[in-house]
């Protein structure tokens, strides 16, 4: 054999082998060479000449095949702790002036960046490491990097807070495991339309970044959007009823009745009465009484019960509307200037998740007037049912029955 059948042989060989293989392989050719087989096959190969060594020794060894492990017990790098045996707390002491929350739980968090943590290291410390090693000793010790997050209340908490969120659940589940449709009803924030930055980054060709105009001057013709969104807890469904004018209480009902009509008619046939979840301000605020008066309208109109339960002051973010469709949303059209109605539209539509949402979206072309009045002459016709113990919050507007319909229509 010689240093060409050498090449030829480890050519066709190699590629396929594990890192023990290679080295017992390249030890058979050194030997099956003669003397100088070695430093052929390095020159040949370029495998280290210690490591032919290593193969032969694996071939003298009965076992050596049928041991699996490719290294032996220790082999490969140590890890950089193993060098610098305090050096997760000396990242602690560089991490605790910038680091937030209280120290006892298990996640905490920091301002600075790995490669300023990399550099403290170095130039205080002299221990060069690299910033994604810093990053996965940071992982280990409980720290992220994280945005602020909206949990403290202003002001201070309603004592039947947590009593209400239990109420609201109990209530959902049980219209859920009846059968019966259950609503979670919000408006997301007003969007100016035109070629106007959105937050967000989309994926676009290097250096093509989308030209948008430098200032977020409302333009006239264009106008504002106002999403009033519906999304249903049964089906992991969501409709947005997309406004042109203000968000008044009777955009808000209006919203719900075309929902009902586009989808909850077609997918709650047997409905005898409805759910809604909804926060305590705005333009389905628990005070309004335009809000219950059109609620009352529709509940004549689509001959259902229509049970409603407000979520407490300053709790909308536990409303499930806000992190189960709007949050998906403004995910979808990140990046996108939203240049008029229709596109936002084909965005809020073309919305889905991995765990099945779907998003319905119509324009609303109507215009409701502010400061609209219910006499209480109209109010007191309300068909209205409170809900003990927290009646502020929880209540039955009653509809007619389709039965009951049907029953007075056969006495005539």
């Amino acid at each position: 054999m010689d240093r060409a059948e050498i090449k030829q042989i480890w050519e066709d060989m190699s590629p396929s082998f594990n890192e023990k293989q290679r080295r017992t392989f390249a030890a058979s050719l050194a030997k099956t060479f003669g003397y100088g087989g070695a430093t052929a096959v390095h020159e040949v190969t370029g495998i280290a000449l210690n490591t032919i060594t290593a193969g032969k020794k694996d071939l003298a060894e009965d076992n050596s095949f049928i041991d699996q492990r490719i290294r032996k017990p220790g082999g490969g790098p140590k890890l950089v702790e193993y060098y610098h045996p305090t050096l997760q707390d000396t990242m602690r002491q560089i991490v605790d002036s910038s680091t937030y929350g209280n120290p006892e739980k298990l996640l905490s968090y920091t301002t600075m960046s790995v490669r300023k943590i990399s550099e403290e290291l170095k130039n205080k410390y002299h221990i060069d490491i690299s910033h994604v090693t810093v990053g996965t000793i940071l992982a280990d010790l409980g720290y992220s990097k994280q945005g602020n997050k909206k949990m403290l209340q202003v002001g201070k908490p309603h004592p039947d807070r947590n009593a209400q969120f239990e109420f609201i659940n109990a209530t959902a589940k049980e219209f859920i495991d009846a059968g019966e449709p259950v609503i979670s009803v919000d408006t997301e924030k007003k969007e100016l339309l035109g070629n106007f930055k959105n937050n967000g980054k989309e994926y676009r060709k290097k250096r093509d970044a989308r030209k948008v105009l430098d200032h977020d001057f409302p333009l006239t013709e264009l106008g504002k959007i106002a999403p009033y969104g519906v999304y249903n807890l049964n089906f992991n469904t969501g409709f947005v009823n997309l406004g042109i004018s203000h968000d008044t209480a009777e955009f808000a009902v209006e919203s719900i009745s075309r929902w009902w009509e586009c989808i909850g008619r077609h997918t709650f046939p047997e409905a005898t009465k409805l759910l809604v979840t909804c926060d305590c301000g705005g333009s389905n605020g628990n005070r309004l009484k335009l809000w219950k008066y059109q609620l009352f309208q529709l509940a004549k109109r689509i001959h259902l019960d229509i049970h409603v339960t407000h979520f407490p002051a300053g709790t909308s973010k536990f409303n499930k509307i806000e992190h189960r469709l709007f949050c998906y949303i403004s995910q979808n059209w990140a990046g996108k200037p939203l240049i008029d109605i229709q596109t936002v539209v084909n965005l809020i539509g073309s919305t889905i998740t991995k765990k099945g949402l779907k998003v319905i979206c119509i324009q609303d072309d109507n215009v409701y007037k502010l400061a609209q009045k219910v006499s209480d002459a109209d109010y007191d016709k309300i068909s209205l049912i409170r809900i003990a113990p927290f009646e502020q919050w929880n209540y039955i507007i009653k509809g007619v029955s389709k039965r009951k319909k049907l029953k007075t229509t056969n006495n005539l």
